[in-house]
């Protein structure tokens, strides 16, 4: 699935990481986007950039090339 068909208030789940650059896969890890976490789009900044989601109990705000290093599928 692909980041720009995200919409606020789905919930996703990740299922993986894309290939691509090793230090940004890391970087997410670190943060808690482990395989199997669910998350919840919570807003969109106007032009797609930043996107802020929550899970595990915080807010977190990645970019929109952060977000497309995930492979994540649709819950809700």
């Amino acid at each position: 699935m692909d980041v720009t068909t995200l919409n606020t208030g789905e919930v996703v789940r990740v299922a993986g990481f894309a290939r691509g650059d090793r230090a940004a896969r890391e970087r997410l890890l670190t943060m808690g986007l482990t395989p199997g976490t669910e998350f919840e789009v919570a807003r969109i900044a106007p032009l797609g950039d930043p996107v802020e989601i929550r899970l595990r109990g915080f807010s977190l705000s990645l970019r929109r090339a952060e977000v497309a290093l995930l492979n994540i599928e649709r819950i809700s």
